[in-house]
C-alpha cells in the first residue's frame, strides 16, 4: 500500500522544466542591479533625445544675438551658447546625432565584421589567408589621420552625418572581424558541425544556423562596447572640428567651445551638460556591456 501510495506521489510530480541558455542569461542580467539601471538611463536617453520634437520647440539652429551667453532661467533652462541657442534644445537634438552614429556605426562594423570573420574562420587555407591579410591593411591605417583626410574630402559632397559613419565603420571593422574569426575557428572543429556537413548542408547554411548563434553572445558583446567606442570617436573628432559640421547639433560639437577659455572658466552651464550626457551615457553602455559578459557567461556566477 505504501508503495502505491509513493508511486502515485511520484506521478503526480511533474518534472522541472530546464531553463534554456538564453533565459538563464535574461535571469542574471534582470539580477544585475547595475546594469538594469544602466539600461534603463540609456533608453530615457535615447527616448528623449529622439523625441525632442515634441519636447521643445525651439529653433535648434536660430542664432539670436540678443540671447548671447544667457545664464540658466526659466526661459532657458540650460541657459544659451555664444550664439544664442538654446543649450537644452541643442543637448536634446544632439544626443539624437551621437546616438545615431553610434548605432549606425555599430550595425555597419558588426555586419561586415562578422561576416568576414565568419567566412575566413569557416573556409580557412587561402581565403582565410587573404581575408585576414586584408584585415590587417584595414587596421594599419592611422584611424583619426585617415578619417580627417576622406571626412574633409567628402564633406559638403554626401550628407556630413553619413560621410562620418561611413569613414568610421570603413575603418573599424577588424577588430570585430579577428574576434569572430577565432571564435569560429575553435566551434567548428565540433562534431554538430561535422554532422552537418556530413548530411550535406551548405556552407551558408551551417554558417548562419549553426556557427553564428554559437557566437552570438560574444558579437552582442562587442557591438555593446563598440556602441560605447563610437559616440566617443564622434566626440572627440567633432571636438576638433573635423566630426559632425558646426551647423548639426551633437553633443561633441557642443563640447567643441570649451576650447575657449572664458567659456572654459566662465560659462560652465554650454559644455557641462554635454559632458555629463556624454559620460553618463558611455558609462551606463560599458556598464551595460559588463553585465552582458557575465550574464552570458555560463562560468560566471557574479
Amino acid at each position: 500500500m505504501e508503495t502505491a501510495t509513493n508511486t502515485s506521489l511520484q506521478a503526480n510530480i511533474k518534472p522541472r522544466k530546464s531553463l534554456s541558455p538564453w533565459a538563464i542569461a535574461r535571469k542574471k542580467f534582470v539580477k544585475n542591479k547595475l546594469a538594469m539601471v544602466s539600461l534603463i538611463f540609456l533608453i530615457f536617453v535615447a527616448i528623449i533625445s529622439f523625441l525632442a520634437p515634441y519636447i521643445t520647440t525651439a529653433d535648434v539652429t536660430k542664432v539670436d544675438i540678443g540671447k548671447m551667453n544667457v545664464s540658466p532661467s526659466g526661459e532657458h533652462w540650460l541657459g544659451t551658447d555664444n550664439a544664442g541657442r538654446d543649450v537644452f534644445t541643442r543637448l536634446l537634438y544632439g544626443g539624437r546625432i551621437s546616438l545615431t552614429v553610434g548605432i549606425a556605426c555599430t550595425i555597419l562594423i558588426v555586419s561586415f565584421g562578422t561576416f568576414i570573420g565568419s567566412v575566413a574562420g569557416y573556409f580557412g587555407g587561402k581565403i582565410d589567408n587573404m581575408l585576414m591579410r586584408f584585415t590587417d591593411f584595414v587596421l594599419n591605417f592611422p584611424f583619426i589621420v585617415f578619417v580627417i583626410v576622406i571626412n574633409t574630402i567628402l564633406i559638403g559632397k554626401v550628407s556630413g552625418v553619413w560621410v562620418l559613419i561611413g569613414v568610421i565603420s570603413l575603418l573599424s571593422w577588424g577588430g570585430v572581424a579577428r574576434i569572430v574569426r577565432s571564435k569560429v575557428l575553435a566551434e567548428k572543429e565540433n562534431e554538430y558541425i561535422l554532422a552537418a556537413q556530413s548530411i550535406g548542408c551548405s556552407s551558408a547554411k551551417i554558417i548562419v544556423k549553426h556557427l553564428l548563434p554559437n557566437v552570438f553572445s560574444t558579437i552582442i558583446v562587442q557591438a555593446t562596447l563598440l556602441f560605447a567606442g563610437m559616440i566617443v570617436a564622434e566626440t572627440g573628432l567633432s571636438f576638433l572640428g573635423f566630426g559632425i559640421p558646426q551647423d548639426v547639433p551633437s553633443w561633441g560639437n557642443m563640447l567643441s567651445v570649451a576650447n575657449q577659455p572664458d567659456v572654459l572658466q566662465n560659462k560652465t552651464w554650454i559644455w557641462i551638460p554635454p559632458a555629463l550626457a556624454i559620460t553618463l551615457t558611455i558609462l551606463s553602455i560599458n556598464f551595460i556591456g559588463e553585465g552582458l559578459k557575465d550574464a552570458l557567461n555560463p562560468k560566471s556566477n557574479r
